[in-house]
Order: C-alpha cells, then structure tokens, then sequence
C-alpha cells in the first residue's frame, strides 16, 4: 500500500496504490466505469499480497465501507466481497490471527443487511469438523470411573450433529441411555451454593477457555465446576429445541420420540434451576433465547423477508384546534386527488414509489432462486409451499403467460417458471422435447380418425333402416293411390257419377298425407322418365281419354 511513495515526501502517507483505488472507486461512483471493478481490483490485491499486505488492504477496505455498501456498488460487487473475505478467513490461522478474523466477520455484518440471504444458513448445515477427542483406553492409576467418563464425552458426537438423531432411531436409543447416565450422575452429585461460589471460573476471563480439557484426570474437578455443568445441560437444550423446531417434517419423529424429548427436557430445566450461582435467572434468561430463536427459524421459513420498512410519516395536530370536517369535491379524499392529479402531477404515472403489479420474470424469480440446486435452500421453505403464493402466480401467468400456464398441468407448479429464470441444469427438465410432441400429435390424429371411423360404420346402417322404411311407405301408398284410380275409371265407364267421401279423407292421418306425397313424387318421376326415353302407358293414355 506504500508502494510508490518517495523517500524525501516525508507529509505524504499514502502510496501510489491507494490513490489508484480512490480514483477507480470515483469513477465506479460516478458511473462512469462498471460498479464491480473497484471489488475485482480490491480480490485481485488480496490474492497476490501477503497476509501482512492484506491487512493494510482490509484497512483501507474498512475505511471506504459507506461508500462501498452503497446501493448502486453492492448490487454489482457484494457476491465479489464475500469471496474476497472467505478466501481471506481461510489463509488466516484460526489461533495466531484471532483478532483478524473477527474484523472480518464484523466487516461483513455491518456490510451485507441483516435480510441477505448469503448470510443466512438457510440449509442448516453444522461444523461437523469440530470434533471433540477424548481417551478410548483407560489409563494407569486413574481413580474416576472410566465407563462414564467415554459415556460423557461420547455425547459430543451427537451435539456436533444433531441432525444425525431425527432419522436413526438406534442412534436416538444411544444418546438417550448416555444422557441418563449423566443427569443421574449431576443429580447424586449435587452442587452447594459454597461450592458453586467457590469452583466457578466464568468471572475469571483469563482462564476461560473456548473447549474444555478432556483428560480423565480432570473429570472429577470438572464436574464440580457449575460452569462445566451449565454447558454441558445447555448443549442439551439447544439439541431438544432442534428436534423440536417449528418446519421440521413431524414423519422424522414418533410419538415415543417427542414425549421422552418433552420428559429430558423437563428434567434438563430442573438441573439448570438447581445449579448455582442464580440458577432460576440463568434458565430464564436461556428460555428467552431460545424463543427468540423460534422466530428466527420461522422468518428463515418465510423466506428471509426483509426487515426494512418505508417509515410512515404522521401528522401532528395542534392541542386546541378544532377539528372541522372536509368536504371533498368528489366524495372522499381518493377521487379528488385523482382527479386534480392529471393537472398537478403529470409524473404520478411514473413515480418509483408508486405500487405496480410485477412482471412475470419478478414474480416467479424467488421460485427459480429454490429450484436451483447450487443456492442449497432446503425443501420445507420452497415458496411452492406458500399456497397463497402459487394462487396469485398461477392468475398472473393465465393472463400473461398462456404458454407457461399450459404447462402447470404436465409439470406442476415448477413448470410455470419463466424458462430464462431457471439454470441449465434445470431448465432441461421443463424443456419439451420436439420427438415427443410429433408422437403426441400423431397418436391424437390416429385416435380421431379412427373415431370418425367407428361413427361412420354406426351410422350407416342407420340410415339405411331409414331409408328401406321410407321406401316401403312410399310403395305402400302408391298401390293405395293405383287401386282409388282403378276404382273411379271404373265408376265412370259404367256412367255413374263418383260418390266423394269427406269424412275417410277427413280420417286420414299425417302419415298417410306424407305416403301420398312420396308417392305422387315417384309417379311423377317415372311419368317423366318414360317420356323422355319415349315411350308412353297405354294405360295412362286410355284413362287420360275417358
């Protein structure tokens, strides 16, 4: 960082290097170069400096903090800064550079926002590398029982996992029998406020320790310490509340599981209020903790909302005035603003803060974010989950995105994401494939053609029967129609006058109109056929003379 500075400038303190950043971090300000190139030159740095540079580059890094945490800059380099802290944390010494870590780790606090989900553990993974070693053979001349003395510390093994007990339950069997051994163990042995006073180490900052010695020797001095003990009962806590927490899947535990989980807590508690110095303020104190910490699961279930509001400004009003009731011009406050609006402010139409109904791509983005595998966000805080959330997006892609809703029933509700939200890995599987839906086409049109088929050859012999009952009136009414005109040919060659009979012609039904018809009409076509082919009835012609 003093790279370039002259020997004689004795005034200046800052080198060539720092000024270049102040330059690059201006113009990342001003926009006038991308936001993310003052975080790409700052990881650059740290990649190819000492640790001894890096912690004068983190100073500097620590310097410009507002002006990085910036709306405009965070947005392009905060994944950049994280990487460059991580990296940072993993080339420092967890025991020589203490002090360094943990100005990291307040940088990064105070950096990201409380809401960032980067900085939450959403998947739930622990520090399984964080094992605890203790002696598998008794050694010579010791005078504590070495059988509970393995029991105890065997217990660690469960504590640094927890998610180890939910789905094994032989495993649950042998935590459960070690954890009787130990509380009936602190209950036959327990502390006086004298001894509490007297083994209590927790004031004493200089012999705290962050793990406990695990020497059998020690075993017997450290069951009399109530601040061995308190850590020990706490660990158990912080266990129960996990199998416990809200979200957790209720088929990973059985009944029997959750009542000797209720049964070892109870009786947890009862050790803790025991314990001395002030063991009824220290359980209240942890039952608080761990209350706040079921609304802290919950907000992770949720989905990390932000906690950030907009504040609402109130009016004050005057002690002493009156308070006189407005009269509006349209009815209510609402329609006379929106009516003076249009003259007032033309821009309301296009204020940011004005509340507008998102696009397809920003309302199915937290879906996406679940879906991809890399984000490590668990199954039980899916938004496919949130029902009133899948609702309101399956009604905003029916009338925006016809194409995406079609697939709701194919793929569910994961087959409505935008395809350009989702990673390739996943997108692959909602993509249909051009093979499939030609045979999907061909077998529709093969299955409706052979139902058209099947509906032609129903419906043929149909109107066959018809046409054969139709053709057998007709003929029946032609011969009734031959014999009427036989008869009164022959009344009028005898010289008799033909007698009408209304009331058989009143009698006749619509069926035998409608046989007469047909008849007449096949007279008629066969009258005029035979005169076109030439030949005439001599029967016709005769009747036609009389």
């Amino acid at each position: 960082m003093l790279y370039g500075k002259s020997i004689d400038d004795v005034d200046e303190m800052q080198g060539v290097i720092p000024r270049l950043l102040d330059v690059v971090l201006y113009l990342c300000e001003k926009e006038h170069v991308e936001g993310g190139m003052i975080f790409q030159l700052l990881e650059d740095l740290t990649e190819m400096s000492t640790m001894r540079n890096c912690k004068d580059i983190f100073r500097y890094i620590e310097s410009k903090q507002d002006i990085l945490g910036k709306q405009e800059l965070f947005a392009r380099g905060k994944l950049v800064m994280l990487r460059t802290c991580n990296q940072l944390l993993r080339r420092l010494s967890k025991a020589n550079d203490v002090v360094f870590c943990g100005r990291i780790l307040m940088f990064l606090a105070h950096f990201f926002p409380l809401s960032e989900r980067s900085a939450v553990n959403i998947k739930g993974v622990f520090n399984t590398s964080n094992e605890t070693k203790y002696e598998k053979d008794p050694p010579e001349g010791i005078s504590v029982d070495f059988n509970f003395y393995r029991t105890f510390w065997s217990l660690q093994e469960y504590f640094c996992n927890p998610a180890s007990l939910s789905n094994a339950p032989i495993k649950w069997q042998k935590f459960t029998a070690s954890l009787m051994v130990v509380l009936n163990t602190f209950d036959a042995q327990p502390l006086s406020e004298e001894e509490g006073a007297e083994n209590n180490l927790e004031e004493e900052a200089t012999t705290f320790n962050i793990k406990y010695l695990t020497s059998s020797k020690l075993m017997g001095l450290e069951l009399k310490d109530p601040s061995f003990r308190r850590h020990i009962l706490l660990q158990c806590l912080i266990l129960f509340d996990y199998l416990k927490a809200p979200g957790k899947n209720d088929k990973d535990s059985s009944e029997s599981m959750k009542e000797e989980i209720n049964s070892c807590e109870d009786r947890v508690k009862k050790l803790l209020e025991v314990t001395p110095p002030k063991g009824k303020d220290f359980l209240h104190s942890i039952e608080h903790i761990l209350d706040r910490e079921k609304n802290w699961v919950w907000w992770k279930r949720d989905g990390c909302q932000p906690f950030e509001k907009q504040p609402i400004e109130k009016k004050t009003v005057h002690d002493g005035a009156k308070k006189r009731r407005t009269r509006w011009r349209l009815g209510n406050k609402e329609l006379s603003q929106l009516w003076k609006w249009a003259d007032q402010n033309p821009n309301a139409l296009t204020d940011s803060q004005r509340v507008r109904t998102p696009t397809i791509s920003d309302y199915w983005k937290p879906l996406a974010e679940d879906m991809d595998d890399s984000a490590g966000i668990e199954a039980e805080y899916h938004h496919k989950n949130n029902r009133v959330y899948c609702w309101k997006g399956l009604r905003f892609s029916a009338r925006q995105d016809l194409e995406g809703f079609s697939k709701f029933t194919e793929h569910g509700i994961e087959g409505v994401v935008p395809l350009e939200l989702l990673p390739p890995e996943v997108r692959s599987k909602f993509q249909g494939k051009p093979s499939d839906r030609s045979k999907r086409a061909k077998k529709e049109e093969m299955r409706s053609t052979s139902h058209q088929v099947e509906e032609s050859q129903i419906a043929t012999p149909a109107s066959e029967i018809e046409g054969e009952g139709i053709r057998a009136d007709a003929e029946a009414s032609v011969a009734v129609m031959d014999t009427d005109v036989s008869a009164a040919t022959g009344n009028n060659s005898q010289g008799g006058t033909p007698t009408p009979e209304p009331d058989e012609h009143q009698k006749q039904s619509p069926d035998t109109d409608v046989g007469q018809e047909a008849g007449q009409l096949e007279a008629d076509a066969e009258v005029e056929t035979g005169m076109i082919d030439g030949e005439t009835d001599p029967e016709a012609e005769s009747d036609h003379v009389g």
